[in-house]
């Protein structure tokens, strides 16, 4: 149930304390319990000048958090869809390594060398589905291919 009587400048300030937001995610939470979308406007642009609320500072924690479980294309949509700047997701991904990713998760989910074009497959729709860019499992995969693959015979 949610506190009656609370002003606009309340609920933006107990929102964020809680976790950062995009300006376009805050906005669709307030517009609720304002008058007017232009009441909701001047607030965000208040708390944007104070830094409380920062497009760049949701994109690079929400980069930071995920980073290591989804590939640049996912974040990015996210991003895109929360109403971030295309620069400013670009910016906040300069760091991603979707190769060394696309290892990382093909070791844990897998670990061993496919023994068909079904399971080669089925391994990459699974990067692929994490959001990493087919160039780069690709070459995670042929790096698999040379350094994994002979590493994982070893293991049987």
């Amino acid at each position: 149930m949610k506190p009656t009587g609370k002003s606009l400048r309340a609920r933006a300030v107990d929102l964020l304390s809680r976790r950062e937001y995009s300006r376009r995610e805050l906005f669709a939470k307030l517009a609720p319990h304002a008058d007017s979308a232009a009441e909701v406007d001047v607030l965000l642009d208040e708390l944007a000048e104070r830094g409380w609320q920062s497009d760049t500072r949701f994109a690079e924690q929400t980069a930071s958090s995920k980073g290591q479980r989804y590939g640049s294309r996912r974040l990015a949509a996210e991003l895109r869809d929360k109403g971030v700047a295309a620069e400013t997701i670009e910016q906040a991904l300069a760091g991603q390594d979707d190769v060394a990713l696309a290892r990382a998760l093909w070791r844990k989910k897998f670990g061993k060398k496919p023994q068909s074009r079904e399971e080669w497959a089925k391994q990459m729709r699974f990067l692929a589905g994490r959001g990493l860019p087919m160039d780069a499992i690709r070459r995670a995969l042929d790096g698999v291919d040379a350094d994994d693959f002979a590493a994982s015979d070893h293991d049987d």
